[in-house]
This record gives structure tokens, C-alpha cells and sequence, in this order.
């Protein structure tokens, strides 16, 4: 099968899970992989990159263990039997705290990143192109695994992501039921859409991440954000346009509530009180308007959305069709679909509402702002 790139992201996949990667391992591939580890079950997880759903034959197996100080086995199977173990001593990850993997596909080797962090090289021991399925078993609970075709790529202290990539559209809010066919006894993660993007990031300083005005920057793997935490959105929003963002609500957050419409820098002459009921937001914005704001209540039990011009709010839009989907303590992943009527919103691979546009100059909405009670964990735009 051609490999197009164009495949959708897995979203909350139940572990264990096997996946198909469409196309199998191409040079260039970046495969992304989200999650948290968990605190009370087990001291090991793995990905596997692999032929087939057997688990017989893995190109690739990276294996952090928690036992005897921490570290990380990398081997390679074939026909069954392992081969010799590379281990490096050292754990990056911790027990209780989200992560991110991203795995990137050389001609030569495997290299791997953990937390934006460059971490380890593993050279291929088969072709890599006999891989066609991901698996992840063990500790730890997925948000999503995610596909880009990276068109150039360079290492340096910081990392490999000093060249272009780009991820080739697919351009549809993808239904569950269609998501590639799996073996039996192999339950099918809920794909997204993955919208048309080239970026370019420049590292300047540790955790910061900047772009050149051309081609700004798509995709942040950084552990944790400063809060609140503001950047662009390239061309602004346009009909398939996604934005996704991953991270984890605090357990026991205070948050300063404002009693007037303004927040951030703007404190003086406001009154304001300490409460202790979490609340986080998603701001879309378009100069000084708020396009599109998203605001999980606890304490209202609610997710509100709303439209800020000149200042003013326009009539809240609180109804759902499930349960409040966001959980003190838990992780989560919001994806924003822009269509040509609304926008779309799915919350941890399910569809959740739509949100018909106020303000209808699409491409001027090209600011994202995120605040309030939550670590940040993934931004993607």
C-alpha cells in the first residue's frame, strides 16, 4: 500500500492497543505518542513497532521500567526470540505525570524524544519498512497517537526540530465506526482529522519555541506550558482547520475569579476573590474579540461557550449531550474543527458540540489563548 501520510490520529485508545500505521514505516515519519502513566498498577509499558498483530516480529520495542531505579530496555524480536538488550540507565518519565513520545523514522535508526528532549538513538536491526502496526501495552493510559510525515529534519542539543514538516490533509470530522478495519480481539482507538500545515520552529532558548513569520510553528512537545499561554494560529481558521490541545486538570487548584469582563494584565481597578472550584478556558481570538471561548465550570458543573465583541458577551451556550467530560485530576484532549457553518468539538476522541460562528472573518481568528486550572501538555494549531 502507498503511503499517503494522510492518516488519522488514534484518540484514547484502550490499552493494550494495536494499531495499523497505513503505509507501514516510511524515512521521515513521525509518530507521536501521548499519555500518562499510571501511579497504582504495574512498573513497566511498552510501544512496540511491528509486523503483524502476533507481537512475533518488532523492529522496535521501547520498554521504560520503574523497578530498580528506573530505566529503559530497547531490543528488537524476530521470529519470537529477543535479541540483546540495549538499556539506558536513566527514566525520564514518572509515575502519575503525563508524557510525550515522539518517535521519529531515520534511514539508519530510530530517535526518539521524550518530553521534547532528545533521548535515545536505536539502530534499525530489520528493515523498518516491514512495520505496519503500532502496539502500547502495560501502566500507563493514552490520549493519542498521532501521525506527521516530517519532510526534513536535523539533531541538536535541543532536539531534531529545526526543518520543515508538514502533515497532509485530511480534511473530514472522521466517525468512529470508520476507522480501520483491526484483527479480533483488537479494539479500534476513534481517529480525528489531521488538516494541512507546513511549519518551521526555531529553538532559542529552553522551552521556548519561536517561527519565522513564513512558517510558523504548528506543534509544541513540551512537558508543560507557562500559564496562561498564548500563540498563533497560522492563516488563522479556515474550513478543515484543527486545533488540538492536550493536558491534565489540577486536582485542588485555587483560581482568581474576576468580577468584570477583563482578566490577565488588566487586575487594576477589577475586585476579584480566591475560590476553590477549577476552571480553565480556550480562547480563539480575532484582535481584541474573543471568537470562540470554551470554559469547563466545576463548579457549575458545565462547559460554557461563549462570544466576546467590544468587551461584551453575547448569550451563553451551555447544553450537552453526555456528561461533563472533563474530570479534576484527569487528562484530556480537545480537538477544534472549523467548518464553514461552525465549529466542531470533540473531547477525548468524542463529539461533544457545535458552535456556529459569530464572527465570520475566519482567517482573522489567528490567536489561541489557554488559561486557568490546567497543565498544559500538547498544543497543536
Amino acid at each position: 500500500m502507498a503511503f499517503s501520510g494522510s492518516q488519522a490520529p488514534y484518540l484514547s485508545p484502550a490499552i493494550p492497543f494495536s494499531g495499523t500505521i497505513q503505509g507501514g514505516l516510511q524515512d521521515g515519519l513521525q509518530i507521536t505518542v501521548n499519555g500518562t502513566v499510571l501511579s497504582s498498577s504495574g512498573s513497566r509499558f511498552a510501544v512496540n513497532f511491528q509486523t503483524g498483530f502476533s507481537g512475533n516480529d518488532i523492529a522496535f520495542h521501547f520498554n521504560p521500567r520503574f523497578e530498580d531505579g528506573g530505566y529503559v530496555v530497547c531490543n528488537t524480536r524476530q521470529n519470537g526470540s529477543w535479541g540483546p538488550e540495549e538499556r539506558k540507565m536513566h527514566m525520564p518519565l514518572q509515575k502519575g505525570m503525563p508524557f510525550d513520545l515522539c518517535f521519529l523514522v531515520q534511514s539508519s535508526d530510530f530517535k526518539v524524544m521524550v518530553n521534547g528532549s532528545l533521548f535515545v538513538q536505536y539502530f534499525h536491526r530489520v528493515p523498518f519498512h516491514r512495520v505496519d502496526t503500532i502496539s502500547v501495552n502495560g501502566s500507563v493510559q493514552l490520549s493519542y497517537i498521532s501521525f506527521q510525515v516530517r519532510l526534513s529534519t536535523c539533531t541538536g542539543p535541543q532536539g531534531w526540530d529545526a526543518g520543515p514538516s508538514v502533515a497532509v490533509p485530511r480534511p473530514c470530522w472522521v466517525d468512529p465506526s470508520q476507522s480501520p478495519t483491526q484483527p479480533p480481539g483488537v479494539r479500534p482507538a476513534n481517529p480525528a482529522p489531521i488538516t494541512q500545515t507546513v511549519i518551521h520552529t526555531v529553538q532559542s532558548a529552553p522551552g521556548q519555541m519561536f517561527s519565522t513569520p513564513a512558517l510558523p510553528p504548528m506543534m509544541y512537545p513540551h512537558p508543560a506550558y507557562p500559564m496562561p499561554f498564548v500563540t498563533t494560529i497560522p492563516g488563522g481558521l479556515y474550513p478543515s482547520k484543527s486545533i488540538i490541545l492536550s493536558g491534565t486538570v489540577l486536582p485542588s487548584a485555587q483560581r482568581l475569579q474576576m468580577t468584570g469582563r477583563k482578566w490577565g494584565s488588566e487586575l487594576r481597578g477589577q475586585s476579584f476573590r480566591w475560590a476553590a472550584h477549577p476552571r480553565f478556558h480556550i480562547n480563539l481570538c480575532s484582535g481584541s474579540h474573543i471568537a470562540f471561548h470554551l470554559n469547563p465550570r466545576f463548579d457549575e458543573n458545565a462547559v460554557v461557550r461563549n462570544t466576546q465583541i467590544n468587551n461584551c458577551w453575547g448569550s451563553e451556550e451551555r447544553s450537552l449531550p453526555r456528561k461533563m467530560p472533563f474530570v479534576r485530576g484527569q487528562s484530556f484532549s480537545v480537538w477544534i474543527l472549523c467548518d464553514a457553518h461552525c465549529l466542531k468539538v470533540a473531547v477525548d476522541g468524542q463529539h461533544l458540540f457545535e458552535y456556529y460562528h459569530r464572527l465570520r472573518n475566519l482567517p482573522a481568528i489567528n490567536k489561541l489563548e489557554v488559561g486557568g486550572d490546567i497543565q498544559l501538555t500538547h498544543v497543536q494549531t
